[in-house]
C-alpha cells in the first residue's frame, strides 16, 4: 500500500474548530486498509468538556464505529502535539502511528514535557512521525492567538 498523508484533512478540521472559536486542532484517525474511519476537532467551549480535544474525539469516534475499545493497525493524524491526556488515550487505544504536524513546547506529552511513550507504564507506544505540514499548523495556531490578545 501506497503511503497517503491525512494531514491537509486535519488542518482542514483545524481551520473548521477556529472558526467556532477552539483552538485549531484537527484529527483523523485511519484504519489498516487506509480508510478514515472517524474525523473530529477540537470542541471543549462548545460542548464545555475539557476532555473534548480532537484527538480525543476522534478515538471516541473510531472506537464506536469499529465495535471496539483498541484500534490496533489504526493511524491517527493529528494537527498539534497530543498534551499528555490524549497521549495517553492514544496509547489505550493501541494506535499504531501518530503523526503530528506542529510541536508543542508548553503543553505537549510526546517530545515535549513528560514524554508519556518514554514512560516505564505506559503499556503501548506508537511510531511517531513529527512535522508534517508544521508549518501551516504553526501559522494557524499564531493567527488564532494573535487575534484573542
Amino acid at each position: 500500500m501506497v503511503f497517503r498523508s491525512h494531514m491537509s484533512r486535519a488542518l482542514e478540521l483545524a481551520a473548521d474548530a477556529a472558526r467556532q472559536g477552539e483552538v485549531p486542532v484537527g484529527a483523523v484517525i485511519v484504519g489498516p486498509d487506509g480508510d478514515v474511519i472517524a474525523e473530529a476537532r477540537n470542541a471543549m467551549r462548545a460542548t464545555h468538556d475539557p476532555t473534548a480535544h480532537a484527538e480525543i474525539a476522534a478515538i471516541r469516534a473510531a472506537c464506536a464505529a469499529l465495535g471496539t475499545e483498541r484500534l490496533i493497525g489504526c493511524d491517527l493524524y493529528v494537527t498539534l502535539e497530543p498534551c499528555p491526556m490524549c497521549a495517553a488515550a492514544i496509547s489505550a487505544a493501541r494506535i499504531a502511528r501518530l503523526y503530528y504536524a506542529a510541536s508543542d513546547p508548553k503543553s505537549g506529552g510526546v517530545a515535549q514535557g513528560p514524554r508519556i511513550f518514554q514512560h516505564a507504564q505506559c503499556h503501548h507506544k506508537p511510531e511517531v512521525y513529527d512535522g508534517i505540514h508544521a508549518q501551516e499548523a504553526e501559522a494557524q495556531l499564531k493567527a488564532f492567538f494573535a487575534e484573542r490578545r
